[in-house]
């Protein structure tokens, strides 16, 4: 469980900790976590960080794609399509999703994938409501100038409105190496 504390020195004591000043913390719990995915370098790193999580406090992970409705790459019609109500495609879109954490790891986890339609950031608050979601994991491009002003920082949204904690992963240069 994670603690927290504002005093310097913390015991642990059970399922409470005390400060040397004598206040006493609750322990945070996180049962479910949730990790967008777009399939850049960034969600990958930021997958990385919310398999960690999710072994160490044995929480559910849920994989989410969404498919944004104001984008259609003509490269990759699989991935972004207007209408997406071909549950076959859905169905191939998940297994897509599911891959990107191997079969052992599936093994120690519960974990499920969502491949949701509509505005990135809006849907990941939504989903972060009904799921009961504990913490959010996810990458960010790091843009900054006229990209940021124009385009808008999904992860920036995100923070300002999520219901829980977010954690963003920003440099993929920088290997995740657990403590």
């Amino acid at each position: 469980m994670l603690l927290y504390s504002k005093g310097r020195r913390r015991y642990r004591f059970g399922t409470h900790s005390k400060t040397r000043k004598g206040g006493e913390k609750h322990m945070i719990s996180i049962r479910n976590i949730l990790c967008p995915i777009d399939y850049s370098v960034y969600s990958e790193m930021a997958l990385k960080y919310a398999i960690e999580f999710a072994e160490k406090y044995q929480a559910k992970l849920y994989l989410m794609h969404v498919l944004d409705i104001r984008v259609y790459d003509i490269n990759n019609p699989e991935l972004y399509n207007i209408n997406v109500v071909d549950e076959e495609t859905v169905e191939k879109l998940r297994e897509r999703l599911l891959r990107c954490v191997n079969e052992d790891t599936r093994g120690r986890i519960s974990v499920e994938a969502l491949i949701i339609q509509g505005v990135p950031f809006a849907e990941i608050i939504k989903v972060s409501k009904e799921y009961r979601i504990d913490l959010i994991v996810i990458g960010t491009h790091g843009r900054t100038g006229l990209s940021h002003a124009i385009m808008g920082s999904v992860a920036e949204k995100i923070v300002r409105k999520a219901p829980c904690p977010v954690l963003t992963i920003r440099h993929p240069e920088h290997d995740f190496v657990m403590p």
